[in-house]
């Protein structure tokens, strides 16, 4: 049985399960607590303090992003470059369905409309050649505004999603933006570590939001960041997550509607304990990848998932997409994984098939679906190596 062979290979890699595997925890080195505590012991656990500005400072470092700017969660921060991009209310903004909701609902909550585009087969990630067909078929220059010929409204981005944090075809999409004069907004939430052509995902477009939720590759309990080379606009999203305070010695004088948005000091610290070590944590996950591809190697039922070429990934969640005469049997993989006590799980349902968004526009989504119907996510906590090193 297929299920019983994909079981064994997970075996081989991680060894065997006494207690449930986790899909992901997180990695807190022993600093984590001596940073939490010096919090707690000053009294700055809230959205002011040096870790902060520290956690910023590394965050952009590590990156090679010119700004970075702390905010409380991947949504958040995802939303504000969509507002900083210049995007209004009833615009239309492409994006993947094969995501997580986070995506949409960030542009939902600009008061945006999500345009859903396919993905290529094999990177999981928009696809250039189906957003500038799209973009061919639908789009139109009326009175100096590019719209949606079916819709009337203007189309304002191009938002890709790196997805399980393999890269995206990044350029190839940059070049379709370009042509279409539409800015390009990245959401990195799960590509923190991943590099195209040398270059850190996030840095490509305009702006980019990144998350450090529970489950990513380094988190702040939540918390995420907003990534950009122009100054002007970090300027503009410290302000707006803010509340848009005017700095001053004593009075609070807000000049705009804006959110509360500032990462706590607190889930700072933790970030800046993880950033210190989060190249030996993906090295980590990368060891552990290839050692998943090797027991992987001779099941022909199933591609693992690896970085595509001139990229490189920090392989945040590990999973393999079974061929299509074999999808009918991907929950009874499911079941049998997390029966072994290898926590696993498919990828996201489909965005445009949720109730609130399966009347917004969109092109061709056969890749989506397909994806979608064979793709397993398997354990990937940077930990698993202390497994290997163990057997």
């Amino acid at each position: 049985m297929l299920a019983a062979k994909i079981v064994d290979a997970v075996r081989r890699t991680i060894g065997d399960a006494q207690s449930l595997v986790l899909l992901h925890e997180p990695y807190l080195p022993p600093n984590s607590s001596q940073y939490v505590q010096e919090c707690i012991d000053t009294g700055w656990v809230s959205s002011a303090g040096a870790y902060v500005t520290k956690f910023e400072k590394q965050l952009s470092e590590f990156t090679g992003s010119a700004r970075a700017v702390a905010v409380v969660n991947g949504t958040a921060a995802l939303q504000l470059c969509f507002q900083l991009a210049g995007v209004q209310r009833d615009d239309e903004i492409l994006c993947p369905s094969l995501s997580f909701v986070a995506t949409a609902n960030a542009i939902s909550h600009c008061g945006a409309v999500p345009h859903f585009i396919d993905v290529e087969p094999t990177r999981m990630t928009l696809c250039p050649e189906e957003l500038e067909k799209r973009l061919s078929l639908i789009g139109r220059t009326e009175n100096g505004r590019f719209v949606n010929r079916e819709t009337g409204r203007r189309i304002a981005a191009v938002c890709p999603m790196h997805c399980l944090g393999h890269p995206a075809d990044i350029q190839g999409i940059l070049d379709v933006c370009n042509r279409f004069e539409l800015p390009l907004v990245e959401d990195a939430a799960e590509s923190l570590g991943s590099y195209c052509a040398g270059k850190h995902t996030g840095r490509f477009g305009l702006i980019s939001a990144v998350s450090f939720n529970g489950n990513k590759i380094l988190t702040t309990g939540g918390g995420g960041a907003i990534l950009t080379e122009d100054a002007t606009l970090a300027d503009r999203a410290k302000h707006l997550s803010t509340t848009a305070k005017v700095a001053h010695p004593w009075e609070f004088y807000h000049d705009e509607v804006a959110y509360n948005y500032r990462l706590p000091n607190i889930n700072a610290a933790l970030g800046c304990a993880q950033l210190e070590v989060l190249s030996e944590t993906i090295a980590a996950k990368r060891r552990i990848a290839d050692a998943y591809a090797e027991s992987f190697r001779t099941l022909e039922e199933v591609d693992f998932i690896q970085e595509p070429s001139g990229t490189t990934s920090n392989y945040w969640l590990n999973g393999f997409i079974l061929r299509p005469k074999h999808a009918s049997i991907r929950d009874e993989i499911l079941h049998a994984l997390n029966a072994a006590n290898y926590q696993s799980r498919p990828l996201w349902q489909p965005i445009h098939t949720f109730p609130m968004y399966i009347h917004y526009p969109r092109g061709p989504l056969e890749n989506t679906m397909s994806l979608c119907a064979r793709t397993i996510n398997i354990p990937s906590s940077s930990q698993l190596l202390t497994r290997l090193a163990s057997r």
